[in-house]
């Protein structure tokens, strides 16, 4: 059985006031962010990154409780990150944990990948 196309993830809640500054940090490294409750693959963005958000909570057991109202994002790889089917090369991991590590005490993550559906990036069209 083949495994479904997927988006390889980090899903991170971000302290909303850095969250702009993040964002370009990310883009800037051709990571792509992604908020959930505005995710083009989320039919209900907001119940959605409202479920990630208390999962992510729950499983802290109060550890992460200053983060009660903070964006659940996902951070996906851009395309100069990959090689085709290839897996994702350990270093676009290591960039990643790199530029969230910046961000200490305005980001709360695990140090891991889940998968999403394909979030397509819309491409400018040449004429």
């Amino acid at each position: 059985m083949e495994r479904v196309p997927h988006e390889n993830v980090a899903t991170v809640l971000v302290d909303p006031t850095v969250l702009h500054d993040l964002e370009v940090h990310l883009m800037s490294l051709d990571l792509r962010p992604w908020p959930i409750a505005t995710a083009p693959i989320c039919a209900d963005g907001p119940r959605r990154a409202f479920q990630v958000r208390r999962r992510m909570l729950m499983a802290r057991r109060g550890a992460w409780d200053d983060a009660e109202h903070w964006t659940p994002v996902w951070v996906s790889f851009g395309e100069s990150w990959r090689d085709g089917e290839e897996p994702l090369p350990w270093r676009a991991h290591q960039v990643l944990w790199d530029a969230l590590a910046r961000y200490a005490g305005h980001v709360h993550y695990r140090r891991c990948l889940g998968g999403v559906p394909k979030l397509d990036v819309p491409h400018e069209r040449v004429a």
